[in-house]
């Protein structure tokens, strides 16, 4: 069984027992629950959602909160002593995924 899952902008497909990194959506949950599924594959049946499935869901655990490695953006224009570097790092969650609910 599988989900294809849509959060942060991005698709996932996810089967119970996966853990995946997620954008950090909101404050700090012990659990999440994501309700746009597109898509849900059990034994051979398959549900196409339009875009998504009514009363599907995929619940999930929350593990802990990672960051990306560091971005370095640096910017400079040649001959006019200008120069400016920043720096970003996105944080994610890991998520443990447990189960997928049909509509």
């Amino acid at each position: 069984m599988f989900a294809v899952i849509e959060t942060g902008g991005k698709q996932y497909q996810v089967s119970p027992g996966d853990s995946i990194l997620v954008e950090l959506t909101g404050g700090a949950k012990k659990e999440v629950s994501f309700k746009k599924v597109l898509l849900i594959k059990n034994d051979g049946e398959l549900k196409i959602g339009n875009p998504y499935i009514k009363g599907a869901s995929v619940k999930a655990k929350v593990l802990e909160e990672v960051k990306a490695p560091k971005v370095i953006i640096f910017k400079k224009k040649r001959r006019k002593q200008y120069k400016r570097t920043r720096g970003h790092r996105q944080r994610y969650l890991k998520v443990l995924i447990e189960e997928i609910k049909e509509g």
